[in-house]
């Protein structure tokens, strides 16, 4: 996504059984339909990604992200 892009998340996959960071992802609140929006990219590489779900922001590697599914919403 690119800054300033809106999304819902519809899903949080674990890469491993058991993921840790996709467990706390869900439990910051990336959770199905929850909508997401990326405020900032990192400047070398897109790397962290700046997002606010609700009224919080959280910056996340690259890495971390991947395991977020978005389905991006089309601009007006």
């Amino acid at each position: 996504m690119k800054k300033g892009a809106t999304g819902v998340v519809t899903a949080v996959e674990d890469t491993y059984s058991a993921d840790p960071i996709a467990r706390r992802l869900r439990e910051l609140g990336f959770v199905q339909g929850e909508p997401v929006r990326v405020v900032a990219r990192g400047p070398l590489g897109g790397d962290p990604l700046l997002v606010q779900i609700g009224y919080t922001r959280f910056a996340l590697r690259k890495a971390e992200a991947a395991r977020v599914s978005v389905a991006v919403e089309a601009a007006a």
